[in-house]
C-alpha cells in the first residue's frame, strides 16, 4: 500500500492456512478516520464504557489492535503497558506520540499467532478490531492464553442487533436478519456480530463474561450536530447499562473475568513466546529475537518487537 492510502487491505503475504488479515499498513486511518472527522463523540462514549469496565489497577495492560495509541491514555493508572498492532506504521506513529519510555512496550503481531507467554497480562482490552476478524473465536483463544487468572478483559464489538437493522429488517429494506446469531461481512473483512455469537465466543475461549455496555446510541448525524457534546456524553452514559437486558445499541462493550486465583504475573524479560513454535521465553539477543527451538528469529526495530513474519532462513 502506499502512503496515501486510507483503506486497509487483506495482507497478500500471510500464510495460506491462516485466515485473511486486515492490514494498516501505511494507511492514513489517523487522519481520514478520527482527526477531525465528527467523532469526538464517539470518542468521548467508548471511554466512558471503558472507564467502567476495567480494572482500577493492574501490572500489565495491553491494547489488542492500539493502532496511534487513541486509547492508550485511558492505562495510565496501570505499571506496564503494551502496544500492539499488527501495522508497523501505525504503532510508529503511536510511538512518536506516546514516546520510548520503559513503561510502554511496542508490538508488531499477528491477533491470530500472539507472541505471548501464559500470564503475561492481567488486564487488556480489544476495541474497534474484532469486525476485520473472519475468524474471530481464534483470535479469543490466542488472546485468553495469555492472560493470567483473575485478570480483566474489555471487548468491544459492532452489534449486528442494533435498532437501525432492526428496523431496516422489519421494513424489509435488507435482506440479512440482525436476530441471527451469526456475523454478517457486509463489505470484505468488516462483520457485524450478535450478541450471543460474542458471549459464546468468550465463553468457548475460557473467558466469563460479566457486565455489557450499549455504547453510542445517539450516533446519528443530526444529534451530534445540534446536541453539545457533553450532553450527547451524558444522556449516552445514562442509556449504557441498558446494553446489559437490551443490546441495540451499535456498539457493544463487554467484560470478561479470567477464572482462577490471580497470580504473578511473567517478568517482562520472560514475557515473550515464539509465535512459530509456541516455545516460551524467548531472549533478546542484540536486534533480534531468536527462537531456540524451531530457529525462528524475530526483529527489534526502531523499538518494535516485530512478530510479523521472521527473517528468511
Amino acid at each position: 500500500m502506499t502512503q496515501q492510502s486510507a483503506a486497509p487491505m487483506p495482507d497478500r503475504d500471510a500464510a495460506p492456512d491462516r485466515p485473511a488479515i486486515c492490514d494498516y499498513e501505511g494507511s492514513t486511518y489517523r487522519a481520514d478516520f478520527w482527526e477531525g472527522k465528527g467523532r469526538d463523540y464517539e470518542d468521548a462514549v467508548e471511554r466512558a464504557a471503558l472507564r467502567r469496565l476495567l480494572p482500577r489497577a493492574a501490572r500489565r495492560y495491553v491494547d489488542f489492535g492500539a493502532g496511534f495509541g487513541r486509547l492508550i491514555d485511558e492505562a495510565d493508572r496501570y505499571d506496564h503497558v503494551v502496544v500492539l498492532d499488527y501495522s508497523r506504521t501505525m504503532l510508529q506513529d503511536a510511538q512518536a506520540r506516546l514516546g520510548r519510555d520503559a513503561r510502554f512496550t511496542y508490538v508488531a503481531a499477528d491477533l491470530y499467532r500472539l507472541p505471548f507467554a501464559p500470564n503475561t497480562f492481567d488486564a487488556g482490552i480489544l476495541c474497534s478490531v474484532i469486525h476485520p476478524l473472519e475468524a474471530a473465536p481464534a483470535a479469543l483463544r490466542q488472546i485468553r492464553a495469555c492472560f493470567a487468572p483473575g485478570g480483566t478483559f474489555v471487548l468491544e464489538f459492532a452489534n449486528k442487533l442494533n435498532l437501525k437493522a432492526v428496523a431496516r429488517y422489519l421494513l424489509r429494506r435488507q435482506t440479512w436478519s440482525p436476530f441471527d446469531h451469526e456475523p454478517v461481512e457486509f463489505v470484505r473483512l468488516n462483520f457485524d456480530f450478535h450478541p450471543a455469537h460474542i458471549h459464546d465466543a468468550l465463553r468457548g475461549s475460557g473467558f466469563a463474561p460479566r457486565r455489557r455496555l450499549g455504547v453510542s446510541w445517539l450516533r446519528l448525524g443530526l444529534l451530534k450536530t445540534t446536541l453539545p457534546l457533553q450532553v450527547l456524553v451524558a444522556l449516552d452514559r445514562l442509556l449504557q447499562p441498558l446494553g446489559s437486558a437490551a443490546p441495540l445499541a451499535p456498539s457493544i462493550f463487554v467484560q470478561s473475568l479470567v477464572p482462577g486465583v490471580q497470580t504473578s504475573l511473567a517478568p517482562v524479560e520472560s514475557m515473550f513466546r515464539c509465535p512459530q513454535c509456541g516455545h516460551a521465553p524467548l531472549a533478546r539477543q542484540g536486534d533480534t529475537m531468536p527462537c531456540p527451538a524451531c530457529g525462528s528469529r524475530w526483529a527489534v526495530r526502531d523499538g518494535i518487537y516485530d512478530f510479523k513474519e521472521p527473517f528468511p532462513s
